[in-house]
């Protein structure tokens, strides 16, 4: 691995224009493609093998035309106090209401009257006007998202209160300048890292680029492979992070090749041969995190992994063949003006923060790995609160007229009201009537329709509305006995009942994520640093950290802690698909920390360097730039939590939360500790397993043989030789 890397990084640097070029070429095809294919509608959600996707495509069977997946509206109208809806005044208003929504827009397909459709509150004070459209919310012109507007204050202005619900109003998330934020403060870390702002510049162009190909590349199948607005969301947000990362720690080593007195060719080459070889190996963790999502058999989840993937795949790429190219444009610019002068060797000077860290850790090993375990473990105790399902209307802000319209018919139908169930009934009038007498016959309904049978007489829809709100464990159980006291013949689905299956879906599938996610990478992670207890290591410090960060998930989103702070206006369940996503991709986030500074520990104890030693010159090497890569990451998503969409504002606070916490405490604390307390056992690997493993040699071993012969480097004591002060420190 190491010695094909290596001439790759030497070709890209040699064939520089060529490389550069086709890169440029690969980004300018894309943008293209993204310019001329039709535009992106809304993914569409499905739940394969769950009884609520079964209801809803028995719904497309057997209504035909009724546009199940069109948009939707409410028209909430409240009376002033002292009157009622029925009042002749008020209801002229709605009428005329009614009237201007049907000749609003040619998207319209049925405008129901409240008063023809008995959509009045009992207490005659709120009624509601339900409008159907012929294509998803998506799909809606901006005429006809202003003309339902304007309907709105044209009626608010005849002295009723109006507000507007449903998802007619949704429209692209508004991103902000937060991600934009992001990466000025990413350029700030790579400017103090490196001392030179050309060496900053490159693992910035580069992302940039690698970004700007994956996203092109995904707005241009959007439309095609039905990939929802959210996808290419994720995709940059992941890749920006990666891309900086994985280019961040190739540059980094070609600068401490350099260091060391060699040709920039050859500097390029070992930079690649060492540190690209643990990118491939991040990258691959990652990739495995994101497409293992496809094991939760949900297709809107399986295609963002996928997209995704298909952006750490491009990172990856460009930081072994676009970096050594640039690189050799830049010359000597990406070093410090302060170090153009000549070598300046690792060994002079004093101990860095990370050499001094590492002995810190060495000394009281136990102390540290307590701190850092009890400490996790504390702030993953929300976790046990972890109350899951899908936002709706009610998740909004009391700001939003879509809010207020919830709350508007919750007082007035009852709680249960915007969380209605829907049975459908696969049978003749006789058996529709039969369902009906068995569900009144259950408890925690409010109100039960008379069927509606189809055209054909074979099938009907009824109306169920629970007596509690949707998210209620009450709701659920009502669910839950509807689909036990009926037969094979009857369905429930709507959007309740769709959120139930789907939060059960998410826990069943968990666990099988997790053993495939985390087998696979424990068999990467065994190729990569020949050992059993480091990826074992690996894999329970993640499962801390992971678990940490969903307990701070909970006390911001569902708790409220310090939610004004992050822009959390309301507060509610955590997304279903939190949890899951949430391992899969910190997961491979965290493993990419692993791989960088364990793999700089391997490749000095490979050289000869004793445990301590090793662990000394990993972080000696290691520590700043992880330190920044870090930095950079979290940066990169905290610049997401200023989005107006409540599930990406979620993911980019969990992901930046999950990213201090791996890199901070487990890998620089909890890591050098338990290595320091294995020792020698912690490389050990079975005689038989390290017979049968494939040796990749991520460390470079095999470019040793190549180091300058008979200069006398690569002596077998490892890259610093050995420091005597470092042996001092560990007798392990």
């Amino acid at each position: 691995m190491a010695t094909f890397l290596y001439k790759l990084g030497r070709s890209a640097f040699r064939r520089r224009r060529l490389v550069a070029l086709l890169w440029v070429a690969l980004l300018a095809l894309a943008g293209v493609g993204a310019a001329t294919a039709p535009a992106a509608t809304s993914s569409s959600f499905s739940i394969p093998g769950t009884e609520a996707q079964r209801a809803f495509d028995l719904l497309e069977q057997r209504f035909p035309g009724g546009s199940a997946d069109g948009a939707t509206a409410r028209v909430v109208f409240k009376a002033p106090a002292g009157q009622s809806m029925q009042d002749p005044a008020n209801k002229a208003k709605v009428e005329k209401t009614v009237a201007q929504l049907k000749s609003g827009s040619g998207q319209i397909a049925r405008v129901t009257d409240p008063y023809a459709g008995q959509a009045v509150s009992r207490d005659g004070s709120t009624a509601y006007v339900s409008v159907a459209y012929k294509v998803n919310a998506m799909e809606l012109t901006d005429e006809t998202r202003d003309a339902l507007k304007k309907t709105g204050r044209d009626a608010q202005g005849q002295g009723l209160t109006v507000e507007i619900g449903g998802d007619a109003l949704q429209s692209m998330p508004e991103q902000g300048a937060g991600e934009i934020i992001g990466v000025v403060i990413a350029g700030f870390v790579l400017v103090i890292t490196f001392g030179s702002l050309v060496a900053a510049g490159l693992p910035l162009l580069t992302a940039i680029i690698g970004v700007g190909i994956g996203i092109s590349t995904i707005t241009a199948l959007a439309s095609v492979l039905d990939l929802g607005t959210t996808t290419s969301t994720l995709a940059m947000m992941i890749g920006l992070a990666v891309g900086i990362d994985y280019a961040l720690f190739i540059v980094s080593r070609y600068r401490a090749e350099l260091a060391e007195g060699r040709e920039q060719e050859e500097a390029a080459g070992r930079a690649v041969g060492t540190a690209g070889s643990a990118v491939v190996f991040a990258g691959l963790t990652v990739v495995i995190a994101l497409v293992g999502l496809a094991v939760v058999n949900i297709p809107m989840l399986t295609k963002m992994g996928f997209a995704a993937a298909g952006t750490v795949v491009i990172a990856v790429l460009i930081a072994l063949t676009l970096i050594p190219a640039l690189l050799g444009f830049a010359g000597n610019k990406v070093v410090a003006r302060k170090e153009r002068k000549g070598p300046k060797k690792d060994t002079d000077g004093k101990p860095n923060a990370g050499t001094r860290w590492a002995r810190f850790v060495i000394r009281r090993p136990v102390m540290v790995l307590l701190v850092g375990v009890l400490g996790l473990g504390a702030v993953a105790v929300p976790a046990a609160s972890l109350e899951m399902g899908l936002p709706d209307d009610g998740a909004k802000p009391v700001s939003a007229t879509e809010r207020r319209a919830y709350d508007l018919l919750s007082d007035g139908f009852g709680p249960g009201f915007n969380g209605p169930l829907l049975v459908v009934v696969d049978g003749d009038k006789a058996a529709a009537d039969r369902t009906v007498s068995t569900i009144k016959g259950l408890e925690g309904w409010a109100a039960v329709t008379p069927p509606t049978p189809n055209k054909a007489g074979d099938a009907a829809m009824i109306t169920v509305i629970p007596k509690d709100r949707p998210s209620s464990v009450e709701t659920e159980e009502l669910v839950h006995g509807i689909r036990g006291a009926t037969g094979d013949d009857v369905l429930v689905t709507g959007a309740t009942a769709m959120n139930i299956d789907f939060s059960q879906k998410m826990n069943d599938a968990l666990l099988p994520y997790l053993a495939l996610v985390v087998g696979l990478a424990f068999l990467l992670l065994m190729v990569v640093f020949r050992s059993v207890l480091v990826p074992l290591k690996a894999a329970l410090g993640f499962l801390l950290s992971v678990v940490a960060a969903l307990g701070a998930v909970v006390a911001v989103f569902q708790w409220g802690w310090l939610g004004s702070l992050f822009g959390v206006e309301q507060t509610g369940p955590i997304m279903s698909m939190m949890p899951i996503f949430m391992v899969g991709v910190v997961f491979g986030l965290a493993m990419d920390y692993e791989v960088f500074l364990v793999t700089r520990m391997r490749e000095a104890y490979v050289h000869g360097a004793r445990p301590g030693e090793a662990i000394v010159t990993g972080f000696r090497h290691g520590a700043r730039v992880v330190t920044a890569a870090a930095v950079i990451m979290i940066a990169v998503f905290a610049g997401f939590i200023g989005s107006s969409e409540q599930m990406v504002k979620m993911i980019g606070f969990g992901l930046a939360v999950a990213v201090l916490f791996d890199a901070f405490v487990v890998r620089m604390a909890i890591v050098p500790a338990v290595l320091a307390l294995l020792g020698h056992k912690a490389w050990w690997l079975p005689k038989w397993l390290g017979r049968v493993l494939p040796n990749v040699d991520v460390e470079g071993e095999g470019l040793v043989t190549a180091r300058d012969g008979a200069a006398g480097k690569g002596d077998g004591k490892g890259r610093d030789g050995g420091k005597d002060e470092d042996r001092e420190l560990v007798s392990v």
